[in-house]
């Protein structure tokens, strides 16, 4: 029995985008998804932080769940920049029952626990999207997801999952980081960084909340154990 998180599968069954277009690091990686998730039992839980499928709708990404669902392990999944599948809660959880999916749910607006922890998170905010002109409304609408979440812990140690970094070489979002410390995060998992960006990544202890970076084609599409 293990926690464990990877973010950014992109998987593509039935949307034609294979990111094997972008080099040897995505090699056959759906089928080595499925190699490394075969690995995790019914006891186990997986964290998919953020673009888990490349579909457009719920109904176009069901071959990327029905992939997923074969494997035992529970999954809670976050929202992505790249996941224009994501729908309601209220939504998901019927496209579920529909399908006969019962290992995922959304980590949406709320928390669960993994034994003494509370596992935490919410898409985040990042450089990238400031040139919007809703900026100030999406980044607040962010921050509230997140402390609702964080909130929701109670007195558990927080384990915080995020698709978007906080903090990497060059940028911090300092509105997240002040949640992440009055909340005192014990460990903040983040996904979105790929290819030459990886370099720029920041990991370790920042303050008193332990930072990784759990993109799949950086953990070579191996999820990492974040706790047994």
């Amino acid at each position: 029995m293990a926690l464990y998180a990877m973010g950014d599968l992109h998987l593509s069954l039935n949307s034609n985008k294979s990111m094997e277009v972008f080099g040897p690091a995505w090699d056959n990686y759906t089928e080595r998804i499925r190699v490394s998730l075969s690995e995790l039992t019914a006891d186990d839980v997986l964290v998919l932080a953020g673009d888990t499928s490349w579909g457009m709708s719920l109904e176009e990404s069901e071959a990327d769940f029905r992939f997923l669902e074969q494997f035992p392990c529970k999954k809670y999944i976050l929202k992505g920049n790249h996941d224009y599948w994501w729908a309601t809660a209220a939504k998901f959880k019927a496209f579920c029952e529909k399908n006969g999916f019962i290992t995922m749910e959304l980590l949406h607006n709320n928390c669960f626990f993994y034994g003494d922890y509370a596992i935490c998170g919410t898409r985040g905010w990042f450089i990238e999207e400031e040139q919007k002109p809703h900026n100030a409304k999406v980044l607040n609408r962010e921050l509230m997801r997140l402390e609702t979440s964080l909130a929701a812990a109670g007195e558990k140690p927080i384990l915080c999952f995020l698709h978007y970094p906080p903090l990497y070489q060059g940028y911090r979002c300092e509105e997240v980081l002040n949640l992440l410390r009055k909340y005192q995060v014990k460990q903040c998992c983040y996904g979105h960084l790929h290819g030459p960006t990886i370099k720029r990544r920041i990991e370790g202890t920042w303050e008193k909340t332990e930072l990784s970076l759990i993109s799949g084609d950086y953990l070579g599409f191996i999820p990492k154990k974040i706790c047994d």
